[in-house]
């Protein structure tokens, strides 16, 4: 067996709320829409991976999504025009990548990153 993707699911009352944030902010395209449930993501870009802390590194909390792009520059752009508030960051990390923390609509905590 392999497993070939690994998908997070929020529980929300308006799954279209995510068309704002995720899409138009994010860049994210729509990959599946029921009513009852929308999949957004990259087609054939996405890799299974899953992560477990106890912290979300620089003392943070730990977030419940992480996005990696391309151009963080560019994505914190959008965040900010879009008027979303930053939690956290924009900071380069000693680990490699520069990242910022936001809420998405549904009140979940996103670390938006690119590897430095």
């Amino acid at each position: 067996m392999r497993v070939k993707r690994i998908v997070p699911n929020v529980a929300t009352e308006d799954a279209t709320a995510a068309l704002h944030f995720y899409g138009e902010v994010l860049g994210l395209e729509p990959l599946m829409d029921h009513g009852w449930i929308a999949t957004w993501g990259v087609r054939g870009e996405a890799v299974a991976q899953i992560s477990f802390a106890v912290e979300g590194g620089s003392g943070t909390p730990v977030p419940d999504l992480s996005v990696e792009v391309d151009d963080l520059d560019t994505a914190l752009a959008r965040v900010r025009a879009a008027g979303y508030v930053l939690e956290y960051g924009p900071a380069e990390e000693p680990w490699g990548v520069r990242r910022f923390f936001v809420r998405d609509p549904f009140g979940k905590l996103v670390n938006i990153l690119a590897h430095c």
